[in-house]
């Protein structure tokens, strides 16, 4: 229709640099955004189930960056314009996914106070953050392994833990942004040409 038809116009897109970003992207950034915020308090807060967030992080992707596109209604063959708002859309949920992640972990890594269940025994002797951390670890048996790779006190644990964090977070904006750019392209293949 003519709604559509008037985001392609030249109003129709932001500069970004050498690169311009349609509306439609900018608004499918903000789809992305509520995207990777309800599957982040759904799987890392109210349901904890991390594989899941893994396994929904590239359909995420996927999923916005063709929607970017059929928001921006860009037409086929459009390649560059294509990957730009999958790209930024991606970007945006990506970000979203990363941050929720280290958000949720130093949540849970700074409020440690080392309480457990009863089943579990009493509670750790421990101060709260990387030390109470460190002593589920070890009260879990897996003290050895923490020792193999140099892990030995709470601040070498504390450094341990958050690179790995750090390297997950960036592993998921990788994965989204990817997934992104491969929705674009199911969207650039798969939009019906203009007559």
């Amino acid at each position: 229709g003519a709604g559509r038809r008037a985001m392609t116009a030249p109003g129709g897109a932001l500069p970004v640099g050498p690169l311009r970003i349609d509306r439609g992207a900018i608004v499918a950034g903000y789809v992305g955004l509520g995207m990777a915020a309800t599957i982040g308090v759904s799987f890392l807060l109210v349901i904890p189930i991390e594989p899941i967030y893994w396994l929904l992080t590239p359909m995420a992707g996927l999923l916005i960056g063709y929607y970017a596109n059929q928001r921006s209604w860009v037409s086929r063959g459009a390649w560059r314009r294509t990957l730009v708002n999958a790209g930024y859309a991606g970007v945006v949920t990506g970000l979203t996914l990363s941050l929720l992640l280290l958000g949720v972990k130093a949540l849970f890594f700074y409020a440690d106070n080392g309480f457990r269940d009863g089943s579990l025994g009493q509670p750790l002797a421990c101060s709260s953050g990387a030390d109470c951390v460190y002593a589920r670890y070890l009260a879990d048996k897996r003290g050895p392994q923490l020792a193999a790779v140099g892990i030995t006190d709470a601040a070498s644990f504390g450094a341990f833990y958050w690179e790995q964090q750090f390297t997950t977070a960036g592993l998921l904006l990788g994965l989204t942004v990817v997934s992104g750019a491969l929705g674009g392209v199911v969207y650039g293949f798969t939009r019906p040409r203009e007559a």
